[in-house]
């Protein structure tokens, strides 16, 4: 089965292909099953390779296509590369990217644009496939530029909405800036090492550069840049909130299996880089601590179901960042993975709620839907528990305490990156159930319209058994010595040495972080409503309340540091100086026509006459020059 390692890639671009070529052609029910169909066999093979790797610890697959091109011994190939870490990555990207497609199936059925769609749907599934399998960082960096123009295509889905192609300008703008400085990355890392292929330029790396050393951490910190800004992290969050205006199954595509996680593999997978660069890595910590925190509050404040849960995505890719910054390199990718199941889980259920509530997205106009959808509800609770880390029954308590014994213990860790930690983790209780007690209880405020078929019903089944069991191959020390996700990927990802033994009383207080927000949630939006929204109603609280609500002013910041400037100089430069130049070239080509032109009046004896005087000249520049 290994040697079929090149389909997983190859079966959803070939989708894209000929949902592309025939350009809705075929019936609706061919276009989803070719859509649908390609990405699930993709998973199939994955799913298939995977027992190998269980079996064999350390097996690595190396396979090269072609050479892509060969510049000055420049040979990047198209070549594909397969280890553990890898390998968690191609079954969480094909496995939930498969689900949302069937869920999308449904979702997106009486859509105009249901074979572009899925056409850029296969896409995307591809680009991450390339992405993660890539065995050298140019070939990655085309599924990265990938993965970014289908962010850009599926976000403005709906394009004939201004708000909607707004938001994919913004996504595409915003993420190019930690793009172009991740470019720069590769052209120092090849520069310096002769090599953009992973695994021979970690070696060299390693080798040839001493911790600390100032090329390390110019590499190591440009390629953050693009990290941050693919898993928009502070300072390149901005875009991820406004992305929700795409169709909801495409925010969960973005946020769960494809867009954002793209920037925790790329950390880890060159986690040499970092370990030579501790500047970097404290800051890698330090950047996850501070946007969890931020991400918490502004979901505290917002009203939009899935700009919630979009706020919620840039706070737990911010645990994976600190994770990533305190060496805990297996416990960010296992967080990845149980976030993918949850995060899934809560964005197509959310999709159910706004579809059998007309489109409506605002949480304070929902209520009472316990009953009425079922199936959303019991998915949605199961997805918020995760997320909050209830314990030992789901998923995201054994991932997210993972992380947050971490960093305590580890020696890259602190006091104060586990507060932060702590911390999030009381917020995250309380923002997600808010969202539950405020959309499934009290009273119904909208009819409901649409009920889930079954092509929506079996993802969140799915989704819900992996949101419970994903966690147990990783359970605690205390519960038994059985850390099978580390020992899976300790062959590809170092194991970080830790210095103190404090898990019991860590785990104990974690706990307590995810029951209090749980409980704090309940008392104030079940049983002190009445009094809470008093006291929203103060001043103080209000500006607060709208302060968090627009993400800490950011928006408003870059607005007049970037944007008015440029649209100001726009304006005083309408007519281009740049191009001026250019124009000018233009117009001296226009006399110098106009010139020759005039010299052709048609009359024989004029033309002898030029061609005589010409030899003339000639004949005395040979005599006499």
């Amino acid at each position: 089965m290994l040697q079929l390692l090149w389909l997983v890639p190859a079966l959803p671009l070939a989708g894209f292909a000929v949902l592309a070529l025939t350009t809705g052609r075929l019936p609706r029910a061919v276009i989803a099953w070719i859509g649908c169909g390609s990405v699930g066999l993709a998973a199939l093979v994955a799913l298939a390779i995977a027992p190998r790797f269980v079996g064999e610890p350390g097996l690595t697959v190396h396979q090269v296509g072609w050479v892509w091109f060969d510049v000055a011994g420049f040979r990047p190939a198209i070549g594909l590369y397969l280890d553990a870490l890898s390998m968690v990555m191609t079954l969480v990207v094909t496995v939930v990217s498969f689900l949302i497609h069937l869920y999308s199936t449904e979702y997106v059925a009486d859509d105009e644009g249901f074979n572009r769609y899925f056409a850029y749907m296969n896409l995307f599934v591809a680009s991450m496939c390339v992405l993660v399998l890539a065995d050298n960082l140019l070939f990655l960096y085309l599924g990265w530029e990938g993965v970014g123009l289908c962010s850009y295509l599926l976000i403005g889905f709906w394009y004939r909405d201004p708000v909607n192609g707004s938001a994919a300008q913004k996504a595409f703008i915003v993420t190019r800036a930690g793009d172009a400085a991740m470019a720069i990355g590769l052209f120092l890392l090849f520069t310096h090492q002769g090599t953009l292929e992973i695994q021979p330029l970690m070696q060299r790396a390693s080798s040839e550069w001493a911790g600390g050393s100032g090329l390390a951490i110019a590499a190591a910190a440009l390629l953050l840049g693009g990290a941050v800004g693919k898993s928009a992290q502070l300072p390149l969050q901005t875009w991820l909130p406004d992305a929700m205006a795409g169709p909801t199954p495409v925010s969960a595509l973005i946020h769960a299996a494809t867009m954002v996680t793209a920037g925790v593999y790329l950390i880890a997978r060159t986690h040499v880089l970092y370990s030579l660069a501790p500047p970097v890595h404290l800051a890698v910590a330090v950047i996850g601590a501070l946007t969890l925190l931020l991400a918490g509050f502004s979901a505290l404040a917002q009203n939009d179901l899935k700009r919630v849960l979009a706020y919620s995505t840039i706070s737990q890719i911010g645990y994976m960042f600190l994770a990533l910054g305190v060496g805990a390199w297996s416990a960010a990718i296992f967080h990845l993975m149980t976030h993918a199941f949850f995060k899934a889980l809560l964005f197509l259920s959310a999709g159910v709620v706004i579809l059998a509530l007309h489109d409506e997205h605002d949480i304070h106009k929902m209520g009472g839907l316990r009953k009425k959808l079922p199936v959303a509800f019991w998915s949605f609770v199961i997805g918020s528990a995760s997320l909050a880390a209830l314990p030992l029954v789901t998923a995201g308590f054994y991932s997210k305490d993972l992380i947050l014994w971490h960093a305590w213990a580890s020696a890259d860790g602190g006091p104060w990156l586990w507060a932060a930690g702590w911390v999030g983790a009381l917020l995250t209780g309380v923002y997600i159930f808010r969202a539950v007690l405020l959309v499934f209880f009290g009273s119904a405020k909208t009819a409901v319209g649409w009920r889930p078929g079954w092509r929506s019903v079996l993802p969140l089944v799915v989704l819900s058994g992996l949101s419970v069991v994903g966690g147990w191959v990783e359970l605690p020390h205390w519960l038994g010595d059985a850390p099978l996700f580390t020992r899976f990927v300790q062959h590809t990802l170092p194991v970080t040495p830790l210095v103190r033994g404090d898990e019991a009383a860590i785990e104990w207080l974690a706990v307590l972080a995810s029951l209090a927000g749980i409980f704090a949630a309940w008392w104030l939006f079940m049983h002190w409503r009445e009094a809470l929204a008093r006291v929203m109603q103060g001043a103080a609280a209000q500006r607060l309340r709208a302060y968090w609500h627009a993400g800490w002013g950011f928006d408003w910041l870059y607005d007049r540091l970037f944007v008015r400037p440029w649209l100001w100089l726009a304006e005083i430069d309408r007519r281009d100086v740049v191009d001026s130049f250019f124009t000018g070239v233009a117009r001296l080509c226009q006399l110098g026509w106009r010139a020759l032109s005039a010299s052709q009046g048609g009359r024989v004896r004029h033309y002898a006459a030029a061609i005589g005087g010409g030899a003339v000249i000639v004949v005395a520049i040979a005599l006499f020059a």
